[in-house]
């Protein structure tokens, strides 16, 4: 779709694909996170295509690393040809995981002459220290990075980067793999910008790949965001599944930029807290989680409150008998045992003396905020509740 005369620009802005990652940490269930992975993707081109979008830009990482099957890179062919024949132009950065070095896959496959793009036209880009931009002006936009050839970079790929004033296009367009600097957070990051080297760029927009969740912000004049992963590469990664619309429009002399968060993933997240109380046992616990079951859904479940001394759960076992029925599902107990109700045996009996020393130091600790040792001296104490009783007690 050619850009329309008064100038508006739609762009589908992606990053962090990580096609083909291994993700040793699923096991059996690798093969099918990377399947997500890929359908995400393809619903992203899905999207390009239906919003009729003039730009498809991937801001790094679209592999996992360099190390790809020819049979995966011509999957993403496949798709970007699609993109070529409906006229929309794609443009690609490598990133850390897929840098541009000897062994790059974008040195390795020609990515556009199998996505069907000719030599002579802009319809697939991938940018490189030797092609730092590229002008469509059918779209009047310039958009330019600065890749590097190692993964950690020499230098901030926006230091030199000055386009106010750049007569060549209405919109000047980033795109880049880096971390904005946070400080004692991101001093060890391959790629790192500052947001005074972000301002300083006098670009309209910015597109930025490199952290999974979805956000945008101001530096100066300048817009940026990073789209996040379209599908979750780590299954904690609650803020990924996303990509964006971004529209940019100029009118009577003045521009605007705007978003749209759109969701291209199907992995979903749901944290759940359960009153131990309401508990009667670990059967009974697993029979309640079960009817949350969806194999796209990663399941968080936490355990607070007071529990009866009765109750006996193994949050490994839990886990074990569940994960089938979910993406993946973490059980945490951190619930309490209850201090002894009701009056109390006689001081001078071996279950009265107990109860009262023990409770004595739970009540000193958490006095003192060390709750970690007053928790474990509450399971001491129910445990000893239920032996002086004539409990059998498993440990």
């Amino acid at each position: 779709m050619e850009a329309d005369s008064n100038r508006m620009l739609r762009i589908l802005h992606t990053a962090d694909v990580h096609l083909g990652a291994r993700h040793a940490d699923l096991g059996d269930a690798a093969s099918g996170q990377r399947e997500r992975q890929f359908a995400a993707f393809k619903t992203t081109v899905d999207l390009a295509l239906g919003e009729k979008v003039d730009i498809f830009l991937i801001a790094g990482d679209l592999f996992d690393s360099n190390t790809q099957p020819s049979r995966l890179v011509e999957r993403v062919a496949a798709e970007l040809a699609r993109l070529v024949r409906s006229r929309i132009r794609t443009v690609i950065i490598p990133g850390t995981h897929d840098v541009y070095d000897h062994a790059s896959v974008y040195r390795a496959h020609d990515l556009k002459a199998l996505a069907g793009s000719k030599p002579n036209d802009e319809f697939v880009t991938v940018l490189t220290p030797d092609k730092p931009e590229v002008l469509f002006t059918a779209c009047d936009a310039l958009i330019v990075s600065s890749v590097f050839d190692t993964k950690r970079a020499p230098q901030s790929p926006l230091r030199n980067l000055r386009l106010g004033g750049d007569p060549r296009a209405t919109w000047k367009i980033g795109l880049v793999h880096a971390a904005i600097a946070i400080s004692g957070k991101t001093d060890g990051d391959d790629v790192v910008v500052t947001k005074d080297e972000i301002a300083a760029t006098g670009l309209d927009y910015l597109a930025l790949g490199h952290w999974h969740s979805a956000q945008q912000g101001k530096a100066g004049h300048v817009i940026y965001a990073y789209s996040g992963a379209p599908e979750p590469v780590a299954v904690d990664q609650d803020r990924a599944g996303k990509v964006l619309i971004v529209g940019l429009d100029e009118s009577r002399g003045g521009k605007s930029i705007t978003f749209e968060e759109r969701t291209v993933g199907k992995t979903r997240f749901e944290k759940v807290d359960i009153d131990a109380a309401t508990i009667k046992s670990q059967p009974e616990l697993v029979t309640r989680l079960t009817t949350r079951a969806d194999p796209d859904l990663v399941l968080d479940v936490r355990l607070r409150g007071v529990r009866a001394d009765e109750l006996d759960i193994d949050t490994d076992e839990i886990e074990n008998e569940l994960r089938r029925s979910f993406l993946k599902v973490r059980v945490r107990d951190q619930s309490l045992p209850a201090l002894t109700e009701g009056a109390l045996p006689s001081p001078d009996t071996i279950v009265g003396a107990f109860i009262r020393d023990v409770e004595a130091q739970i009540a000193e600790l958490e006095a003192s905020n060390e709750m970690e040792h007053a928790g474990e001296l509450r399971d001491v104490l129910r445990l000893g509740r239920l032996l002086l009783a004539g409990h059998e007690v498993s440990l």
